[in-house]
């Protein structure tokens, strides 16, 4: 194919650009071989003329179709090169916010630098078993994928996981290490797994720093190993490390830190435990404050550090040892600040008592003088002696920062070590998978010796990569027999043997490290010397003899030489380690044993891996001078060596690729710098493996595929029945040059550019196709439009026409009639006119006239009325002079007869003074004395016989008072009646002469009234008509104002109808999510019931060691043995005497993770409890307030309580009598005497029927009893009810004083009026009281009319009572009782309504009430039945030893005896609906209905549910003979057989479904024939008769229920694990609908194809399977409302796993995949309504499918359609809209993109939605179920039992 083909008008290529990298454009015109320059037209508008290199004359990259933009792997992509993967690696990241690319082998993961939702484990979930290409690129299908191979292939994988700092390898590490541990599945035998994860905060804290690039920057490379058993699972770990940055201990760039550890111990130096470390601010150490950062925004250092203390914790790093490892820490931070003093240039010391040295001394517990003398001096050995040197400050200041990188190297050396230690696991590892999280290449301004390692480990995993590509390519073509030649990839060998060869960079540096005055200046020239000119790889910068250049596979990188040597070396003083070890501080001298003693859990492998890092020490034995001729590797030496073991590991496992990508330097969120982008891809191999993938055949299709895809570029004639053959003839014809493609077994293999030529043909094809369809179509609709348009115009014109027609004829008929109405109009205005001017001549005479009579008549009338006033004024003035003087003689009067008065007063004060007036007045005293006692004597007779008097008149006085009371009366309504009479004559009087007057004033103003009436009379009329004009638009506003109310009535209705709607879907929710909560610990409790058996089983068989020989096991074991151990309250008091002694327990090893789930859950039963003991507390102090209340009221409450306390006590007496008389009456029966013991008349005889008499009596005496206690309730009813006797009524005799008092006073005149006016006021209130009264009356009346009808039921049901027996009637009153207090309770309620506490206080103790009746009630119905049925038990014996004795006895005896009435029991021929058997064959029973029952045989041919009838028969048998024991042991033993079963056989739905129905149907059958009357509405009454009589099994009922639960979630899990494979491939990549979907190219990554193959599953096997379920449970008889349910989560799983995997696959993510999709789900509702479960609640279930797929088929460009999506996309999420909508991929170049600005416009209309983050669907979630009760109309007494069951030794009863 030439290239003018390609390069042709509209072709679109890329160009270079110094900025964007690469610039898209469109070529103006065709290209022609020859031309020298392009025109192009820019994305900006701009034209550019681009000039191709004349010597290779390379034309520029060509653009791939918009279709193929964004794929999910870069193979994928038609033309492969840079500026291709490039782009759609920026479009998947920029536009559709996806951070993971496939580049054939390889994952490309961008550092988002956010936290996405896309790592949680229901993400982890969704990849788990799914092929890699299945799903959309995440580090989680890698980590699938090898850990599937593992398994799969029995070989052990890695992970390769490299970038540069920053880019996000430590994270993508760490999730693949997590997806490890959750899919495992060894979370509940061991937490291996756990510690794993664990070990990263601890390696994070003191491997990793913030750096200019990354704020958690891993400073070394580590591979982990996660070890396997041969289950897969996990059993342990190993970790390796490589190459620590040391030198960040002691220097940190600007805006760097030191490791984290650090800043974690400044930061919680104020805890008390760190006091002793004497740390503080870390901007007050040398070694944290260099970089000038120490804090890093939104990292809580505190927070951080108590997490690595957590993780260590878990680890078994003691807190004696984590504080060892903090005070090393502190000690390096305090060795930081010893500071020197210069004595002169070649020494140095240090101050005395120097405090940083002081602390770091007293922390490593060393000598003070000693270290302080090594810090300064340093010994040096020669051959003939050993002397000491002093050093320079400088180099003092070196040797410290290398003893602080050294002590700090050890101490990461011994974490490391303790960490293998802890996750060395003593199980076999079986395989293992290694994750390598590596630095990537590395390139700065200067590069070092740190650098230059790392790029030689690059070096060779980038050979290590290349090779495992090309090995990968070169088994495809085989595979496919492929003729392939040798393909050109760039190797690298050439690079390694230049640094690792000898006489290599490596070897020569090795080798001036041992010259004892090596530097770095000779190294230099040695490398200079000997590869400079001879190897290309190496070249001398021009400007610098101390450095030298290395053409990597990269990129040239410039090393300088300087510190190679002293960083090679990694010298420390040997006599300062001396000093360290020396130590007290047991844990210093650890760090640094000899290697022989230090041997990790790594070096302790077979391999013999070392540690980068570990500096060896001296050996211990040896001449004193074997130090110095022998020295210990150096640090490229040891790298070297470590990398080639992890390269051998490598090279024997699989590998997987993961590069990371760092987008920009800045850390912005999903922002991508084009330049950055292109030189990490250069730099991590995977545009080497795209240059790889495109020079042999990158486009690969199966035959099915290809077909499918460009079926529209054949012909009907091309089409045969072989599609090999077919696409074969096809692409012969549209491609000439065979070598562009070649023909594998089972695909098509594409060079470079063809898969695009192909799309453009196809795309012509579709193109001129639409082209033809919208011409015909375009024709079509415009000829109809035409048609129409035609027809329209001729109606219009006739319709115009008639209308123009009658509107002339309208005119003329107008006309005339306006000619006539003028006439008679201008007849009727004159002849008006005329008459009104008529009449306003009149009115204006008559208006004159009255207006001069009226003036003449106010001018007399103002004279009469001045000579009045006058007279008056003349009268007054007089009277007030008449007053005045009067006033002034009175006060002269009174003035002249005081001064009088005051004369006399003083001459008898004067007389008084005198001694002889007292003398006067002593005369006679004591006769007078002696006359007062006697009168005194005299008055004390006459006062006893006036109190006789009294007390007689007293009597007749209360005899007369009531007569004068009556005649009071009389009087008092003569009075009134007099009152009334004199008040209408004085009123009739005042109301003549007001008359009078009224009339004089009336004479007057009549004329003037007649004057006003006109005009007044005009007013009246306009103030009419303007309140006709208010009153019309008061109406209007009235109509309005009720057209309001009426309109928020119905708001309001629809507004609380809303909120009641709410209400009750909140609380349907909240009672799912409780039963939800509920039966997720039924399943909790199930799966540790599951653990205890296993681990039980085990410790058995690790307890019973196996004998030689083989001992067969009885396959009938009984259930008391089975693995499942029933217990409940009822069995836990009494055990089974045939239970089997369980072994001894054994200590066992302790199951961690197992103890922290149980742990975990016994602080949330704690919390619970908690929570109901304050809910106790509460509802405690509401009854103590309302006992206190209570306690208020009269004391006949309290009395009337204890004497019916006394009662139930003396009840419960006469119940422990009736059980004493019955034990004597047993004892007397079982006796073994002669015969005529039991004859009538016998002492055995007189007993029973003495007892039978006793026991009627009993009953009497309890019915009375009952009638008492209503009695007394009755009682209590009355004192409850309030009292409001309240009198009413006024005293008259007060109302007879205020008319005295108003008499005495004269103003009843005045008081007149008042009364007149409040007269009507009394008469109203008169009325209304009256009404009140007759409501009241009519009450009362309705009142005893009620209590008249309860009196009658009252008797009729005593009549009732005493026809029933005597047992029957306490039962019958009690009943009747508890109905009454019942309506009582409805009254209270109603009477306190307006009182809650008083309603509170009542209902309280009328529950107690009813609580005390109640369970007097069930006390006394048990003793009854136990009582009859014992007297039916002994009656029939006795009966039996009659007859008997009666065969024994002579007729002559018989005539003799007395004849005694004999109740001779009627023997039942009928079957009872009870089934007897033997106690031994209990356990025969259960196996054969059981444990060996067949369910298919048993749904077929019997009838459903026969299992569960026959196992409530037996039960009803052993409630009928009374035996508990029986009861008991048949129910548990048929609980924990059908736990057996279904652990057998578990898997299988036929034997879990039937299970299912079987126990639903034995819990019906208990409730059905409980005896409980809401259980009993449906029955008939023989199934009355058969209802349960001695037992309540409401406990077993209980714990049956929780068995039907545990087995419905192990239905689900069956079900869901056997159509989790149809799902996706049904409901997904099936092609229900041929021809809609079209197949994208795909890259090596290969999905699963969508066309139907053999062995895959379509929409028709999802429905077949559908319907075996509907059938399976169907013939098992499950009720129709458990059915629904379960098809409801069959639905929900459907919907479920086919949306998150869409939403996890973009290839599915199209137009025509919605169309596929809705399809599929019509055909689910169409299963639906034929089944008839469309009301399941199934389809809703599916909603959200629903949704996402109208979501794929909608608009999505306006605003209209954002808002139409938001409206219908209710049932999604906002975070599953968003990812569908950057998910959405063309399949054809007709459908167009999601734009950026649509999805941000969806995510603001969006943000205020409320809504869970989660993306997907929880696939696991059960809905609880609930089992509503079906009672059975199959009656027991009808039910066969087959022979084929094998229960012949059943008999019916």
């Amino acid at each position: 194919m030439a290239a003018s083909e390609l390069y042709t008008k509209f072709a679109r290529v890329w160009i270079p650009d110094p900025k964007e990298v690469w610039k898209s454009a469109e070529l103006l015109k065709d290209y022609k071989p020859g031309d020298k320059i392009l025109l192009l037209h820019l994305e900006d508008g701009r034209d550019l003329e681009y000039r191709l290199d004349p010597k290779t004359k390379e034309l520029p990259h060509l653009r791939n179709p918009d279709i193929l933009v964004g794929e999910n792997d870069l193979t994928a992509l038609s033309y492969l090169h840079e500026p291709a993967v490039l782009h759609n690696l920026r479009v998947r990241f920029i536009d559709s916010k996806l951070i993971y690319t496939y580049c054939g082998i390889v994952l490309v993961a961008i550092n988002p630098y956010e936290q996405l939702p896309i790592y949680g484990e229901d993400i982890i979930n969704a990849y788990s078993g799914q092929n890699m290409g299945d799903m959309d690129p995440h580090i989680f299908a890698v980590a699938e994928e090898a850990y599937k191979q593992m398994a799969r292939d029995e070989r052990n994988q890695s992970i390769i996981v490299s970038g540069e700092s920053g880019a996000g390898k430590t994270v993508s590490a760490k999730y693949a290490m997590r997806y490890f541990a959750t899919v495992s599945g060894s979370a509940s035998e061991a937490n291996v797994e756990e510690k794993v994860l664990a070990s990263n905060p601890i390696m994070e804290s003191i491997g990793n720093a913030k750096t200019t690039r990354n704020d958690n920057s891993s400073r070394f490379g580590k591979y982990i190993e996660i070890g396997f058993d041969k289950r897969h699972r996990i059993i342990g770990a190993n970790m390796r490390t490589y190459l620590l940055e040391k030198s960040r201990v002691v220097f940190q760039a600007e805006e760097e830190r030191n490791y984290h550890i650090f800043y974690q111990l400044c930061a919680s130096a104020k805890l008390p435990e760190f006091k002793m470390l004497r740390l503080g601010d870390a901007n007050n150490f040398h070694y944290t404050k260099q970089g000038g950062s120490p804090v890093i925004e939104g990292v809580d250092d505190a927070k951080e550090m108590a997490q690595t203390r957590q993780a260590c914790t878990l680890l078994g790093i003691s807190e004696s040892y984590q504080m060892g490892i903090f005070r090393i820490l502190a000690g390096i931070l305090h060795l930081g600040n010893v500071g020197f003093m210069s004595r002169d240039s070649d020494s140095c010391t240090i101050p005395p008592k120097h405090e940083p040295l002081s602390i770091f001394c007293d922390l490593m517990a060393v000598d003070f003088e000693e270290m302080c003398h090594w810090l300064c001096h340093r010994k040096l050995a020669t051959a003939a002696e050993t002397y000491i040197k002093p050093i320079s400050k400088l180099q003092a200041t070196n040797a410290r920062d290398a003893l602080a990188k050294h002590i700090y190297a050890k101490l990461f050396n011994w974490i490391v070590d303790h960490v293998n230690q802890v996750l060395h696991s003593a199980v076999k590892q079986h395989s293992f998978i290694g994750v390598l999280d590596i630095y990537g290449f590395e390139t700065f301004e200067i590069n070092s010796f740190e650098q230059f390692c790392i790029n030689y480990a690059n070096e060779k995993l980038q050979q290590q990569f290349n090779m495992h590509v090309f090995k990968l390519e070169q088994e495809e073509y085989m595979k496919e027999q492929i003729p392939w030649t040798l393909i050109d990839f760039y190797d690298n060998q050439p690079c390694i043997n230049l640094i690792e060869s000898k006489l290599g960079i490596l070897d020569l540096l090795d080798e001036e490290c041992k010259m004892p005055k090596g530097t770095d200046d000779t190294w230099a020239q040695k490398l200079y010397n000997t590869h400079l000119n001879k190897c290309a790889l190496f070249e001398k910068p021009r400007l610098s003899n101390k450095a030298f250049i290395i053409q990597h596979f990269a990129d040239k990188v410039e090393y300088q030489c300087e510190g190679f040597l002293e960083k090679n070396k990694d010298t420390v003083f040997e006599e300062q380690i001396k000093v360290l070890k020396s130590s007290k501080f047991k844990m210093l001298p650890e760090l640094f044993q000899d290697d022989e003693k230090a041997i990790s859990p790594s070096s302790a492998t077979s391999s013999g891996r070392t540690l980068l890092t570990r500096t060896p020490a001296k050996p211990t034995k040896g001449r004193p001078g074997q130090a110095a001729k022998e020295h210990k590797k150096t640090v490229g030496h040891q790298f070297r060596n470590s990398l080639h073991l992890l390269m051998e590991t490598l090279n024997a496992t699989t590998p997987h690729y993961v590069r990371c990508i760092k987008p920009n330097d800045f850390k912005f969120p999903f922002t991508f710098d084009e330049k950055r982008a292109v030189q990490q891809l250069r730099a991590c191999g995977v545009l080497e493996t795209i240059r790889i993938s495109a020079a042999g055949f990158p486009s690969r299709w199966t035959y099915q595929e290809f077909f499918s895809r460009y079926r529209v570029l054949m012909k009907q004639k091309d089409v045969l029945s072989e599609r090999k053959q077919t696409c074969k003839n096809v692409l012969e014809k549209l491609i000439q040059d065979k070598d562009k493609y070649q023909f594998g077994k089972t695909k098509i293999f594409f060079r470079a550019g063809q898969v695009a030529y192909l799309e453009k043909l196809r795309a012509d094809k579709l193109r001129a196709a639409c082209i033809r369809i919208q011409k015909t179509i375009r024709g079509w609709l415009l000829r109809k439009k035409f048609l129409r348009m035609r027809k329209a115009a001729i109606t219009v014109q006739r319709y115009v026409r008639g209308h123009q027609a009658r509107c002339y004829a309208k005119f003329l008929r107008r006309t005339k009639a306006a000619t006539i109405i003028q006439k008679y109009w201008r007849m009727y205005v004159i002849r008006r006119r005329y008459k009104i001017w008529r009449t306003a001549t009149i009115v204006l005479q008559s208006y004159l006239r009255g207006y001069l009579a009226r003036n003449r008549y106010r001018k007399i009338l103002r004279e009469h009325k001045a000579v009045i006033i006058q007279k008056w004024v003349r009268g007054w003035l007089a009277r007030t002079y008449y007053k005045r003087s009067m006033h002034a003689i009175i006060y002269l009067q009174c003035c002249f007869r005081r001064m009088m008065a005051k004369r006399e007063l003083k001459k008898l004060k004067i007389e008084a003074r005198s001694v002889e007036r007292y003398k006067k007045l002593h005369i006679g005293m004591e006769n007078k004395i002696m006359q007062l006692q006697r009168k005194v004597d005299e008055q004390n007779k006459d006062y006893k016989c006036l109190m006789e008097k009294l007390t007689n008149l007293e009597g007749i006085y209360n005899s007369e008072t009531e007569k004068l009371r009556s005649d009071l009366e009389r009087l008092q309504l003569s009075e009134e009646e007099a009152k009334i009479a004199t008040g209408r004559v004085l009123s009739l009087q005042e109301e003549i002469a007001k008359l009078r007057k009224d009339l004089e004033q009336t004479q007057c103003e009549k004329k003037s009234i007649e004057e006003c009436a006109d005009r007044y009379k005009q007013e009246t009329e306009q103030l009419v008509s303007n309140l006709k004009e208010e009153n019309t638009l008061l109406k209007q506003e009235k109509e309005a104002l009720n057209h309001l109310i009426v309109e928020q009535a119905k708001e309001m209705t629809e507004t609380m109808e809303k909120k009641l709607i709410e209400e009750t879907k909140q609380l349907e929710l909240d009672l799912n999510d409780e039963r939800l909560r509920y039966q997720n610990l039924l399943n909790e409790f199930s799966r540790l019931e599951e653990r205890y058996d296993d681990l039980k089983e085990e410790m058995t068989l690790m307890v019973n060691v196996p004998k030689p020989g083989h001992k067969r096991t009885d396959s009938t074991h009984s259930s008391n043995e089975s693995e499942y151990t029933f217990s409940s309250e009822i069995a836990e008091t009494e055990d089974i005497p045939s239970r089997t002694e369980e072994p001894s327990e054994k200590k066992v090893p302790l199951d961690m993770s197992l103890f922290l789930k149980l742990q975990k859950r016994v602080t949330e039963l704690e919390q619970e409890k908690q929570v109901m003991q304050d809910e106790l507390d509460r509802k405690e102090e509401q009854v103590l307030r309302s006992k206190a209340k209570e306690e208020e009221r009269p004391q006949i409450r309290g009395a009337e309580l204890e004497y019916e306390s006394l009662k139930r006590q003396e009840l419960e007496s006469e119940n422990k009598k009736l059980k004493n008389e019955l034990n004597e009456l047993r004892k007397a029966l079982t006796e073994k005497s002669a015969p005529e013991v039991t004859a009538p008349g016998a002492p055995a005889y007189r007993v029973l029927m003495e007892q039978l008499t006793s026991v009627s009596e009993e009953l009497d005496v309890r019915k009375e009893e009952v009638l008492i206690l209503r009695s007394q309730l009755v009682s209590q009813k009355e004192a409850i009810q309030p009292k409001d006797d309240k009198n009413t009524m006024t005293d008259s005799t007060i109302l007879l004083e205020d008319v005295q008092k108003m008499k005495d006073k004269g103003e009843i005149a005045q008081a007149y009026i008042g009364l007149k006016e409040t007269n009507r006021l009394l008469e109203s209130q008169l009325q209304s009281q009256k009404r009140s009264h007759e409501n009241e009356a009519e009450a009362l009346r309705g009142e005893i009319q009620s209590l008249k009808e309860e009196n009658n039921r009252q008797q009729q049901l005593l009549a009732q009572n005493l026809q029933l027996p005597p047992e029957a009637r306490i039962e019958a009153s009690l009943q009747h009782e508890i109905t009454r207090l019942t309506n009582e309770n409805l009254y209270f309620e109603e009477l306190y309504a307006d009182d809650p506490k008083k309603y509170q206080s009542y209902r309280i103790s009328l529950y107690k009430r009813m609580i005390d009746l109640m369970e007097q009630l069930e006390k006394q119905d048990k003793t009854v039945r136990k009582l009859k049925k014992q007297l039916k038990v002994f009656a029939k014996k006795i009966g039996e030893l009659e007859v008997g004795q009666m065969e024994n006895i002579s007729p002559g005896q018989i005539i003799d005896e007395p004849i005694r009435p004999v109740n001779i029991p009627r023997k039942e021929k009928d079957f009872q609906g009870m089934l007897e058997y033997k106690k031994e064959d209990e356990q025969k029973l259960v196996k054969n209905l059981i444990l060996e029952l067949k369910p298919r045989g048993v749904a077929v041919n019997l009838i459903p549910g026969l299992p569960a009838y026959i196992l409530f028969m037996c039960v009803r048998h052993a409630d009928y003979l009374n035996d508990d024991q029986k009861v008991r042991s048949l129910l548990t033993s048929t609980i924990n057989s059908i736990k057996k079963v279904l652990k057998k056989r578990g898997d299988d739905f036929e034997t879990v479904s039937f299970w299912l129905s079987n126990t639903c149907r034995f819990l019906h059958c208990l409730k059905q024939y409980s005896g409980e009357e809401g259980f009993m509405k449906h029955n008939t009454s023989r199934q009355n008769e058969h209802c349960l009589t001695n037992f309540d099994l409401a406990e077993y009922r209980q714990v049956l229920s929780d068995l039907a639960i545990q087995i419905y979630q192990q239905l689900v899990r069956v079900l869901e694990n056997i159509l989790q494979p149809m799902i996706v491939s049904g409901m997904l990549e099936h092609e229900t609908i041929q021809g809609v979907s079209g197949v994208k190219p795909t890259g090596l990554r290969k999905r699963t194809s969508s066309i139907a193959d053999e062995g895959t599953y379509t929409l028709d096997s999802i429905l077949r399977q559908l319907n075996s379920f509907h059938s399976v449970m169907c013939q098992h008889g499950m009720d129709p409302e458990l059915i629904k349910q379960v098809v409801k989560q069959m639905f929900y799983i459907v919907g479920a796993v086919t949306l998150n995997n869409l939403l996890l696959r973009k290839d599915m993510c199209s137009w025509s995949k919605g169309m596929q999709i809705r399809y599929n789900v019509s055909q689910l509702e169409e299963w639906l309504r034929d089944k008839n479960l469309m009301n399941s609640g199934a389809k809703e279930t599916l909603e959200p499918l629903i949704q996402a797929a109208q979501l794929l088929q909608v608009k999505k460009k306006t605003d209209d359609d954002a808002e139409a999506i938001c409206s219908m996309c209710n049932a999604l999420t906002t975070a599953q809209i968003v990812k569908v909508l950057n998910l959405y991929t063309p399949v054809n170049e007709f459908e167009e993109r999601v734009s950026v600005s649509f999805i941000r416009t969806i995510q603001m209309r969006l943000r205020d939605r409320k809504d869970s983050p989660q993306l997907l669907m929880d696939a696991k979630h059960i809905f609880p179920v609930t089992f509503p009760f079906n009672p059975s109309s199959l009656a027991l007494e009808t039910i066969q039992i087959p022979a084929s069951l094998g229960l012949g030794f059943i008999s019916r009863v």
